[in-house]
């Protein structure tokens, strides 16, 4: 399968899976034991909390102790500005689900996808543009706007060490009828005084979706939902290099220790874990796992299921 079929096939999905969620019955959140888990390793379950909508992206507020959830509620390229973000305990309990609310106190929020930390502010990326929000109240503390730069759908956010953030442009837009991707593929750099600038762009980011900052290796971790090539790059280079290749469809991507780092794939419906050599499966069998996060003070891995509008929380093998 060529990697724009290969996209095509796993965001169409999705596209279908979104129409259902709007007409369905909402749930209220709830932790459980997931108890059709089988061959998803389910002695690894901590615990699976229902009553999202559309939960993109789980972040690790480690100075608050406490899990974020991006909701996009609907269309993930929809300008309708009732996306959210949940705050959740570590316990699996919904702290509080409309913690960050677009349209309420002069929040705008449309699709929230990938969160990064940078101190206090918290910056989302939202179809074309940054929303940044103070982590410990919720309020708005303003945005980035793309517009300009003709941002298509940006995806996932991290800082560097400079202080610089990077933000994903995918480059894909869903309608009514499906998805298009107009492109063009892109990374870009929010330098630390504000100017906007392109850091990468070409077809070998293969609709570059999560992004994560390496420590350890000093560079960017960029993965794509539309080809095998895991990437990396370092600010200077000319291009990225290819670290490993695995299933595609790629959405979330974490580091841990030793230059180790977790990635999600849609089209195998699992989480893998580089080892510095090769991938191996530490989670199988999961509906439309998207942006995962990392909880290092546990070793937990937490994984947004979009589609069935759940996170589940599982222990990371030692």
């Amino acid at each position: 399968m060529s990697p724009m079929k290969r996209r095509s096939s796993s965001l169409l999905v999705t596209l279908a899976a979104l129409t259902l969620i709007g007409c369905g019955k909402k749930e209220r959140p709830n932790t459980a034991a997931d108890s059709t888990a089988g061959s998803r390793m389910a002695d690894s379950i901590v615990a699976t909390v229902s009553g999202f909508e559309t939960p993109e992206s789980v972040f690790d507020d480690v100075a608050r102790d406490v899990y974020l959830v991006s909701n996009i509620n609907g269309n993930p390229s929809a300008k309708d500005n009732n996306g959210y973000i949940a705050r959740l305990t570590p316990d699996g309990i919904v702290d509080s689900l409309h913690f960050i609310q677009g349209g309420r106190g002069g929040v705008t929020l449309n699709a929230p996808k990938g969160m990064a930390l940078a101190g206090d502010s918290l910056w989302v990326a939202d179809i074309d543009a940054l929303r940044i929000f103070d982590v410990v109240t919720g309020r708005s503390l303003g945005s980035v706007d793309f517009s300009a730069q003709h941002a298509v759908f940006l995806n996932d956010v991290t800082r560097a060490p400079d202080g610089s953030i990077y933000v994903t442009d995918t480059g894909i837009r869903i309608t009514a009828t499906g998805m298009e991707h107009p492109g063009p593929d892109r990374v870009f750099r929010v330098a630390p005084g504000g100017a906007v600038s392109v850091a990468l762009q070409g077809e070998n980011l293969a609709a570059p979706n999560g992004i994560t900052w390496d420590s350890a290796g000093n560079r960017l971790l960029i993965v794509p939902n539309g080809g095998p090539n895991i990437l990396a790059w370092s600010p200077g280079d000319s291009a990225p290099s290819v670290v490993v290749q695995g299933p595609g469809g790629f959405d979330g991507v974490e580091t841990l220790r030793g230059g180790h780092f977790l990635v999600s794939s849609w089209d195998s419906t699992g989480v893998y874990l580089y080892d510095g050599k090769t991938l191996r499966a530490i989670a199988t069998g999961l509906s439309s796992p998207a942006d995962i996060g990392v909880d290092r003070k546990r070793h937990r891995l937490l994984i947004p299921l979009l589609n069935e509008n759940k996170v589940e929380i599982r222990l990371l093998p030692r």
